[in-house]
């Protein structure tokens, strides 16, 4: 298959496909013309990069699993661990929806003589809500190893 219909089977735009062939998580068998040209397993690494992305991982992060062509090394302790790292997303923020569902509704005259409020408040200046610092990590990561669109 040519780059255009990979693109157009997978719904991933010509110029990521260029970019994950660069970042070695894909590999052209060669060319016609001026167009790469892919074997049909093409399609599957996709969907495993999909997946794995979804699931937050780096494209780094996906290359090392994805290893060769023919040889996946999905490390079961790294999926893991970033089950883990979700399961502490959730956590925060299920508590900051509560919370703010909690401000929404709150009797208190003024959210600052709210007692729950206040410890919100307490919680997130102290950073036990996530101030953001590892999301705003994860991201730059992401945005190193994240294709062109």
């Amino acid at each position: 298959m040519d780059i255009g219909e990979v693109a157009k089977l997978s719904g991933v735009p010509a110029s990521t496909l260029r970019y994950y062939e660069e970042k070695c998580l894909i590999r052209s068998v060669g060319r016609r013309g001026l167009r790469r040209l892919f074997n049909a397993g093409v399609l599957e690494r996709l969907a495993l990069i999909a997946l794995g992305r979804s699931a937050g991982f780096s494209l780094d992060e996906i290359a090392g699993m994805l290893g060769t062509q023919d040889e996946l090394r999905i490390d079961r302790h790294q999926l893991n661990e970033k089950a883990d790292e979700l399961d502490g997303t959730i956590r925060r923020l299920t508590a900051m929806r509560d919370g703010l569902r909690h401000a929404a509704d709150c009797s208190a005259p003024s959210h600052l003589e709210c007692p729950r409020f206040r410890r919100l408040m307490g919680l997130a200046a102290a950073g036990a809500l996530g101030d953001g610092s590892d999301s705003r990590k994860a991201r730059a990561r992401r945005r190193r190893s994240t294709p062109p669109e």
